[in-house]
Formats: C-alpha cells, structure tokens, sequence
C-alpha cells in the first residue's frame, strides 16, 4: 500500500488533503484445498501494553525520497527482513505451501520482506509418501548398517517443486537468499498409522520397537541425506530441520502417549492426539534416537530442534523442560549421541492468551537448558467479538496490532537478558486468506468457532495490515 504526502502547506489548503486507502481489507474466504493441498495442523490440542507505545497509531511508512509527476512524495513499504535484523538481531520467516507458493502475490510477499521459510506440508511424512496415507504405495529394499530392510517408497515431487522454486530465486538473487526449516521427521500427526506395522499393513499387528527403531534411522538417514547431504543440490538451502514435534501432552504434562484421546481409535489413517509411536515404544526412546539418528546424518551445521504448542502454559512447560534435559543428557559426537541447537515455541496465541509474563518465563526456562529459542508458528487468533464483517474489521486489526506489540516487545526485552536468545520468528502463512486458521479445528491453536480470522501481516489484497509495522519499523 502507497499513500501520498503533500509537500507544501498551500497544496494541503487547496486541495484539503490526500485519500488513503484502507490497509484493513477484509480477508477473502478459504480457497477450496485438495489433499495434497491439506492445510498444517501444527500445533495440534491445544493485554497488557508497552507503557512505551500503547495506544500509539501505526509506525509510520519510510518516505521515499523521489518526488512524484505531481510534486508530491511517495512513501514506500520498509522491508521486514530488515528492520526485525536490526532491532531482534535474529531472523523473521513465514510458512508456505504449495498453492501459496504458486500464488504471485504471495511469491512477491515472501521474497521482498522474508528471509528464511517452512514448508507447511510438504517435508511432512505423509507429503513423502505421496499422501498415500491408507495404503503404503509399495516398498523397496534399502540398506541399513549392512542389513537389507524393507522400506516404502518415498516421493519427494512435492517438496522438490517448491525447493527448487526457492534455489532458482537464490541463484538470481544472491544478496537476498531465503533459507528453509525443515518439517517435521518424527510426528504423532500426519504420519500414516500403516506406517508403524508388520509388511507395512495396519491390518496387521505392530512391529516390535527393535524393528520400528530401524524404520526410523532409515527414514531420518534418508530425508536427510536427500536434502543435506554432500551431493544434494539442496545442500545449502537448509539451516535447520525440527526433528520431533509435539511429543508431550496437554492433558498429563508428560509424554504423549497412545491413549491421549480415548475417543481416537489408533487404527485411524493419521492421528490427531494418540502417538502410535508412544504405542511401539512405550518409552520417550524414539525421541532420543530420533535426536541420535539427525546427529549422525545431518551436517555439523544443520541447526536441529524440538518443536511444540502451548508452550507457555506453565504446566506443559515443565513437561518440555525435562523432555529437553532428557535429549541434553545424551549429547555426544555424531553418531553416538544427541544433538539439540533450539527450542521451536510455535506461537500459535490467543488475543488475551498466554500472558506476556508467560511468554518470558517460558523462553528463560527453555533457553537455560537448550541456548536459544525460536518462535516458529506464530499467528494470533481472532477475538472473541469479530465477526468478519467490514465494520470490525479496523477494531480487530487495532487489537492484533496491540497484541502483536506487546509479544514482539517482550521477546526484545528477554533478548536483551544474558543467557536468553530468541534468534528468529517465522509466521504460520503470509497473508490472511490462507491461513490455517480459516478452516475449523479442534487441534490445539485451532480455530473452534469457525468464524472468520485475521492472524497475520497482510490482509485479503495481499496488503500490510497496522500489525505488520509492529516488525517493520526498527524504532517501534
């Protein structure tokens, strides 16, 4: 969005001032998505005010210095990359999947004001099977510690198309690179159940954890490999990849286990709350190994993390701190021990939820064991009062800009505390309309009402909403 200023008083007098149109568009409904197209669940099952800027209108836009044709200045859109650089002094990213990478606009977005991106589906395991998630699509032998094991057939087109989109725009571009966070390896959720059976059947019984151990190096080993290995085209487009996602419960604030939701059989395709990983092992021993197996394969410099939601809840907080010192207590050299660079806090918060004293504990009790914090999913869900309609919509974008203000001054104000680093924040999308929060769901961070939603920078016309400026100007 442009707006004009008038240079000279006399022009304000005659012409009585300049138009400005609305930033606070209102969000177009959700696209249709196929399956391949399915929407992320991350963050399944889930105001207090800067005395220094409450109440204090938008941050300004950064005025060109090039007048117009008609003596007038134009102002331009600051650069997000940019500006969280030098006031965050870490990196501002967004998720993408693939029809919003097909989306020009949203190209546009990504490339001027992100510098680092998540595939929203496409790295996840069902995506690698081709979404072939009641049926295995057939198997093949691989090799595996000089034993030959049966394994499926992995198709990687989907992440390919957007990877590939990503190289070409840094092989024209290369003093603006994006690089990518992959997501996820080891999942509850969006993990086909076939996967964790005897010939690769869920009509089947479950494999013994001795075999399902092998299943999982060979996966990790193998996506790795393909995306970080020596010989990968992709070598250098990844700086870190979440190995495990949303291992502890909401419900017991401990290991999430196979029973998570009584109501869930666990021979349903892809789960939304029982780990059948917690079923074959019994134990957190997949975590460890899976944290043991990135070791071996991914390069040195391949950040890797633990990611998960509700986060701040001081409860669950605990739950994720001992699940954190479990993977530290068996750090060691590549293929013997564990690696963990960060802790992913998703982000996925409520208007008036979690506090911004939660946020801080939260992010001081991780980093005191792991280093550093990452905030991974973050989108903001609408208020309880928006309704969707074109006369809330400037309230409601005035209560995400507060509220956006409020977490993003508090991260700053943990930064600054020795021993505490928040080293980047990545969006959960770009712009409003294809937010997963668009669609209804009862998975933690979900939309439960069903009612339109507002979470992120830029609005239905691909604008920048008053929230956006919170990031955008270093000053603010």
């Amino acid at each position: 969005m442009k707006k004009k200023v008038v240079m000279f008083m006399l022009s304000v007098m005659l012409l009585g001032g300049c138009g400005q149109k609305d930033a606070a568009s209102p969000a177009k409904q959700p696209e249709t998505i196929t399956e391949t197209q399915v929407a992320s669940v991350d963050g399944e099952m889930s105001v207090e005010e800067n005395p220094n800027t409450a109440g204090d209108e938008a941050a300004p836009l950064i005025e060109s210095e090039t007048p117009g044709a008609d003596g007038e200045q134009e102002e331009k859109t600051p650069i997000l990359r940019d500006a969280v650089r030098e006031k965050l002094g870490g990196f501002v990213g967004c998720e993408v999947t693939g029809f919003e990478a097909d989306d020009p606009k949203v190209w546009e977005i990504i490339t001027t004001h992100f510098e680092r991106v998540t595939l929203g589906n496409e790295l996840k395991p069902d995506a690698l099977v081709g979404y072939s998630v009641t049926n295995c699509p057939g198997t093949e032998l691989a090799e595996l510690n000089g034993e030959s094991i049966e394994v499926p057939v992995l198709d990687y087109s989907r992440a390919d198309k957007i990877l590939n989109q990503i190289l070409a725009w840094n092989a024209e571009h290369p003093d603006r690179e994006i690089k990518v966070r992959g997501h996820v390896l080891v999942w509850h959720s969006q993990t086909p159940e076939w996967f964790f059976h005897e010939d690769y059947d869920k009509s089947k019984p479950y494999v013994r954890a001795e075999l399902m151990d092998k299943r999982l190096e060979w996966y990790i080993r193998t996506v790795l490999t393909r995306y970080t290995g020596e010989d990968s085209k992709y070598k250098d487009l990844f700086y870190g990849w979440d190995v495990v996602n949303e291992a502890i419960s909401d419900a017991t604030a401990t290991y999430r286990s196979d029973a998570e939701n009584p109501g869930e059989s666990l021979n349903e395709d892809r789960h939304g709350s029982n780990s059948s990983w917690w079923h074959v092992y019994q134990s957190n021993e997949y975590i460890i190994n899976a944290f043991r197996y990135a070791n071996k394969y991914a390069p040195a410099d391949l950040e890797l993390y633990y990611n998960d939601y509700n986060e701040c809840d001081a409860r669950k907080a605990n739950g994720i701190a001992e699940l954190l010192k479990a993977i530290k207590a068996e750090e060691g050299e590549p293929g013997v021990g564990t690696r963990i660079t960060a802790m992913g806090m998703q982000g996925h918060y409520g208007m008036d939820n979690p506090s911004t004293t939660a946020i801080g504990n939260a992010v001081k009790q991780y980093c005191a064991i792991v280093g550093k914090v990452q905030i991974t999913e973050m989108d903001i869900s609408a208020s309880g009062s928006y309704d969707g309609s074109a006369d809330a919509v400037e309230e409601e974008n005035e209560k995400l800009r507060k509220r956006y203000n409020m977490i993003y001054y508090t991260l700053n104000t943990m930064n600054a505390e020795e021993g505490v680093e928040v080293c980047g924040i990545t969006f959960w999308g770009t712009v409003d309309h294809y937010s997963w929060l668009q669609s209804r769901s009862n998975v933690g961070g979900g939309n439960t009402t069903g009612l339109p939603q507002m979470p992120l920078l830029f609005d239905g016309e691909y604008q920048p909403k008053p929230c956006f400026y919170v990031f955008a100007d270093p000053k603010n």
